[in-house]
C-alpha cells in the first residue's frame, strides 16, 4: 500500500465514529486500550524465547488448565490497560473466576469480555497464537453493577474482535458494519488497514478438527469429516485438513480462505470444551458479518442465552454453505437414532 494512502486503525475508527450522531468517543478509547494492549503482549511474544516468560507459571486457571507465564501476563497487560480507559465498569477473562469490576467505574456502559492469549498450549512451541475479545453494553446501567449484566447473549454485542500474532500481528474486528483487519507496521507501531471489507466465502477447501477425537464426536459430525474427505471432483474434494490447535490461528486461516472450524460436543465434553463469552461470541459475530455462519449445532451461537460466565458449548464456524452441511448432517444422523 503506499505510505500516501496508510489508514491506521486510530484514524480509520475517528473516522467511523463521525458517521455517527451520538458517539461520545467511548468505545474508541476502549480500542485504544486493546491496540496499547496488543502491542505490549506482541512485543512480549516476540521475545519470549529470550527472557524467563516461557513455560507454565505453576498456578491453575478457573478451567483447571495449568496457566502459561504468558497467559498471566497478557491477562494483566489487557485489564490493567481497559481499567484505566475509565469506560469500563466490568472485565470478563478467562484467567478470572468471577467479574473484575473496575474500581470507580461503578457507573460507566460497557463491559469487555477477553480471552488474554488463545492457544496457550502452543505458546513453548513458536505456534501461532492470539488474544480475543467482545465489547458489551450493560443491560441495566442504572443498577449498580452485577454479573446479571454480563450473561447477555451475542447479538448483543456492541464489538469483538481478535488479536492475532502469527509471521505478522493482525488485529480483525467487527461493529456489526463488515469486517476489517488492520496489520501492525514494526516501524510505525501503528496497525494499518490492510483487509478492509473482510468477505468469507461461501464454500472452502478447508476443514478444521481435532481428528484425534473422532471416534468421541457424534454420528452426524463423524460422517460430515468422511463426507470431507471422500473423493468428488464436482465439489472439489477431498478437502484439505488444518487443524493448529489454536483456534483463533485456524479460524483466521478459513475466514480468508474459506473453510469450516469444529470443536463438536465428545463423551468426555459433552458441552463442548470453547468458551461462549469470550471465544464462541465474538468468533461467531466475526464470521456472521463476514457472510459465514456460527452454530452450536441446534441453533446460532449468538442466539444462545448465557447462564454462567465461563459456559461451554459446541461450535461450528466459517463458510456459510460448509457449516450449513454440517449441521445438516449432524440432524439427520441424530433423527436416524431415535427413529431405530
Amino acid at each position: 500500500m503506499p505510505q500516501s494512502e496508510i489508514t491506521t486503525l486510530e484514524q480509520f475508527i475517528v473516522d467511523q465514529q463521525a458517521l455517527h450522531v451520538n458517539a461520545d468517543g467511548s468505545l474508541s478509547r476502549i480500542f485504544r486500550a486493546i491496540e496499547l494492549a496488543a502491542k505490549i503482549v506482541n512485543r512480549d511474544v516476540r521475545k519470549a524465547g529470550l527472557i524467563d516468560i516461557l513455560g507454565e507459571d505453576g498456578s491453575i486457571n478457573p478451567h483447571g488448565e495449568d496457566q502459561q507465564k504468558l497467559d498471566v501476563i497478557a491477562n494483566n497487560v489487557f485489564i490493567s490497560a481497559l481499567s484505566r480507559t475509565k469506560e469500563v465498569s466490568m472485565i470478563i477473562s478467562e484467567e478470572n473466576e468471577g467479574v473484575v469490576y473496575v474500581e470507580g467505574c461503578e457507573n460507566e456502559k460497557y463491559i469487555v469480555a477477553i480471552d488474554p492469549l488463545d492457544g496457550s498450549s502452543n505458546i513453548d512451541v513458536n505456534v501461532s497464537i492470539g488474544s480475543i475479545f467482545s465489547i458489551y453494553q450493560r443491560s441495566n446501567p442504572e443498577n449498580n453493577p452485577s454479573i446479571d449484566d454480563c450473561l447477555q447473549n451475542g447479538d448483543r454485542q456492541v464489538a469483538a474482535g481478535y488479536v492475532f500474532y502469527g509471521s505478522s500481528t493482525m488485529l480483525v474486528y467487527t461493529t456489526g458494519q463488515g469486517v476489517n483487519g488492520f496489520t501492525l507496521d514494526d516501524a510505525l507501531q501503528e496497525f494499518c488497514l490492510s483487509h478492509p471489507q473482510i468477505k468469507t466465502p461461501s464454500e472452502g477447501g478447508i476443514f478444521s478438527v481435532n481428528e484425534g477425537n473422532y471416534q468421541d464426536f457424534p454420528t452426524g459430525i463423524q460422517a460430515y469429516i468422511d463426507y470431507c474427505k471422500d473423493p468428488d471432483k464436482p465439489t472439489k474434494r477431498p478437502y484439505k485438513a488444518r487443524y493448529i490447535g489454536s483456534m483463533i490461528a485456524d479460524f483466521h486461516r478459513n475466514l480468508l480462505k474459506g473453510g469450516i472450524f469444529m470443536y463438536p460436543s465428545t463423551n468426555k465434553s459433552p458441552n463442548g470444551k470453547l468458551r461462549l463469552m469470550y471465544e464462541c461470541n465474538p468468533m461467531a459475530f466475526i464470521a456472521e458479518q463476514a457472510g459465514g455462519l456460527a452454530s452450536t449445532g441446534s441453533m446460532r451461537v449468538m442466539e444462545l442465552d448465557p447462564t454462567e460466565l465461563h459456559q461451554r458449548c459446541p461450535l461450528y464456524i466459517g463458510s456459510k454453505n460448509m457449516v450449513q452441511k454440517a449441521v445438516d448432517m449432524l440432524h439427520q444422523y441424530e433423527s436416524v437414532l431415535v427413529n431405530r
